[in-house]
């Protein structure tokens, strides 16, 4: 045992009462790791203790806590499992899988150069890790080849997840400073911000130097490699290493562009991309094998920020896609002791296997399989026809669709380029167009709530609303016209839906809603209601209209006028009705009828009659009106007390 294992107060200690430390695995800027027993569990753990320095910093602790307890929700099995977080007095630690194994930076180091099938599938692996995290809203901000284990086992995983981004300035420099420089993206360098893209950045890099067996930029000071980033394009790994193809030489391209919005959105998509280079360069991803592995010696070497590894110290590794078997050199070694006719023999069962293995193949085994075409598009006639030349038989299905017309072939069952048995029923998805939209009533909804209702069935609302004024409260749903979807454009296909209708996804839909009544202008001067009535959109004529009225005084505005035929909305013309006061009647003649004929006809005009106190005891047949005050034919308001004079007769 080195004297720094032995000189370590923690080797041997009880942390928490739960995790007995045995020895210390790596030291980096922001923490230690040790291999620990979990004694509630009986498991070997991976223990990650914070630096002293770092515990007293509350800042960074709560940071370091909070990013332990993010990376602990990741659930992926090419992520490094979180299993516990904690406080030990003044000490931070945290409990993660133990992965007996190396990291990538040792690969490199052993082999320099990966291969081409070595790289992918080792991106593969990290790249699905890495899309779990920016799914549940992480950002790893050091992603490096010494952050990529390669476990024994074949597993390939990324560690410390969302732990760098709690690491402060000072807490790293030199090596590691250099190692993370090496990774990252340009806008960390020159606005010091990162999201899920940075990431990507620093996936991008480390391919190009899995490829080429170099980073792209190089130089004695971290500022020299930052600025490099900044400024310089990332070039083609082929350059370097004629062998690698295009395909990789793009997406090295897509995932180091300088801006952000160039690169891939997350892992998920970069994923999908190198999904569909493996399935052009015929690459499957395959587990990675390392060889047999000790517990390290030499604590001091810079391992930067590790998670839990054992680097190997007796053979180191070997290829990601070879595994040693000692099986397979005894058998050699004893076929070549035997007698030289055996071969004969190997011979012959080679050439029986061959054949039957042929005869399979073509029989029953995937030789005889046949590939589901691509009929997207298609008629179901022509789609079964294409389908029947493959000896595979159509059945045909319904199902909606806005983007397909109706008709044509959406998709098939199984999917195209899946190779099924000859005569294997396939199902065929025609499209029966948009979907029916049925809908209630939107009376008294409001706007927003309308164009809601209206988004969940795909029914698409025009920008701009039909305003009308309406005793209805501002933005509440007047009408609801829906254009069928290549409708006409004079309306004449609409259909009216403000209180229902069945129509179909895929049709646009225009809204009329209020603005609000009309404002009470009655008994305002001219000057005022004009004023109130274009504050609120309505445009005024110039000239007024007049009427009396018994209730309006003259020169006050009695009401207004506007378009009959429907509801009034901003922009229309209004007239103001401006009041000349109460009307007048013509006072009714009345001379020569007597009191009581006068009485009748001056009241049924709207007059007040009145006479002298005597006539009122006097027959009524013996008088007779001999004048009125006003006289006859003068024009007068309702309620105007005429006099009348009378005289007895007889």
């Amino acid at each position: 045992m080195s004297t720094s294992q032995q000189t370590d107060p923690l080797i041997g200690r009880l942390v928490d009462g739960r995790y007995r430390v045995r020895a210390r695995i790596a030291r980096g800027g922001m923490a230690t790791v040790y291999v620990a027993t979990d004694l509630r569990l009986e498991r070997r753990v991976a223990l990650k203790v914070m630096h002293g320095h770092l515990s007293d910093d509350t800042v960074f602790q709560s940071r370091f806590i909070q990013e332990a307890r993010a990376a602990a929700r990741l659930a992926d099995p090419n992520v490094v499992n979180v299993f516990d977080q904690g406080q030990d007095g003044d000490m931070a630690y945290l409990v993660m899988e133990y992965l007996p194994g190396i990291t990538l930076r040792e690969l490199l180091r052993e082999q320099r150069r990966l291969t081409v099938p070595q790289a992918v599938s080792i991106l593969d692996a990290v790249l699905s890790g890495l899309a779990a995290a920016h799914r549940a809203g992480i950002v790893h901000r050091d992603v490096k080849p010494e952050n990529v284990l390669l476990a024994e086992d074949g597993r390939i995983k990324i560690g410390d997840f969302g732990l760098a981004r709690a690491t402060t300035a000072n807490t790293a420099s030199g090596a590691q400073l250099l190692g993370t420089i090496a990774y990252l993206a340009p806008e960390l360098v020159t606005r010091g911000t990162a999201d899920a893209r940075s990431d990507i950045y620093a996936i991008g890099i480390m391919l190009y130097e899995m490829l080429t067996g170099e980073q792209p930029y190089k130089g004695e000071q971290p500022m020299q490699i930052a600025f490099q980033h900044a400024t310089d394009s990332v070039p083609r790994p082929s350059v370097k290493n004629p062998g690698v193809p295009e395909q990789l030489d793009e997406l090295v391209l897509w995932a180091t562009e300088k801006s952000p919005d160039e690169r891939p959105l997350d892992a998920r998509e970069m994923l999908q991309r190198l999904r569909d280079i493996e399935r052009e360069l015929g690459v499957s991803p395959v587990v990675a094998r390392t060889g047999p592995i000790g517990i390290v010696r030499d604590d001091t070497a810079p391992t930067g920020e590790l998670t839990a590894v054992l680097p190997s110290t007796a053979t180191g590794p070997t290829t990601a896609m070879e595994e040693v078997d000692n099986a397979g050199r005894l058998r050699r070694a004893t076929q070549r002791r035997r007698s030289r006719g055996a071969w004969l023999i190997v011979l012959a069962l080679l050439l029986a296997t061959l054949a039957g293995g042929l005869g399979w193949w073509f029989g029953a085994g995937p030789g005889s399989l046949v590939a589901v075409a691509d009929v997207t598009g298609k008629t179901f006639e022509e789609a079964s026809e294409i389908l029947r030349a493959d000896s595979l038989v159509a059945v045909q299905q319904g199902e909606n669709s806005l983007e397909v017309a109706a008709g044509q072939v959406i998709r098939t069952n199984p999917p195209q380029g899946t190779r099924v048995d000859k005569d294997t029923e396939v199902n065929v998805f025609v499209s029966l167009g948009p979907a029916e939209a049925t809908f209630a009533s939107f009376a008294g909804m409001s706007e927003a709530d309308a164009r809601a209702v209206l988004s969940e069935k795909s029914v698409q609302t025009v920008e701009e609303n039909s305003e009308f004024f309406s005793d209805q409260a501002p933005d509440t749903v007047l009408g609801v016209a829906i254009r069928p979807a290549g409708g006409a454009d004079d309306g004449s296909q609409d259909v009216a839906c403000l209180d229902g209708c069945v129509v179909h996804e895929g049709d646009t839909a225009r809204l009329s809603v209020s603005v609000g009544p009309v404002p009470d202008v009655v008994d305002q001067s001219e000057g005022s209601a004009r004023s109130e009535l274009e504050g609120v959109g309505l445009l005024v004529a110039e000239d007024s209209a007049t009427d009396t009225s018994e209730t309006i005084e003259e020169g006050r505005v009695i009401g207004v006028s506007g378009p009959e035929d429907r509801p009034w909305a901003p922009g229309d013309t209004v007239t103001l009705v401006v009041s000349t006061g109460p009307p007048l009647f013509e006072v009714p003649d009345v001379v020569g009828d007597s009191r009581d004929e006068a009485i009748e006809k001056l009241e049924a005009a709207g007059f007040q009659v009145d006479y002298a106190a005597f006539f009122g005891v006097v027959p009524n047949d013996i008088t007779e009106v001999t004048a009125s005050d006003p006289a006859a034919g003068e024009l007068r308001v309702r309620g105007t007390r005429v006099y009348i004079q009378l005289t007895v007769t007889g």
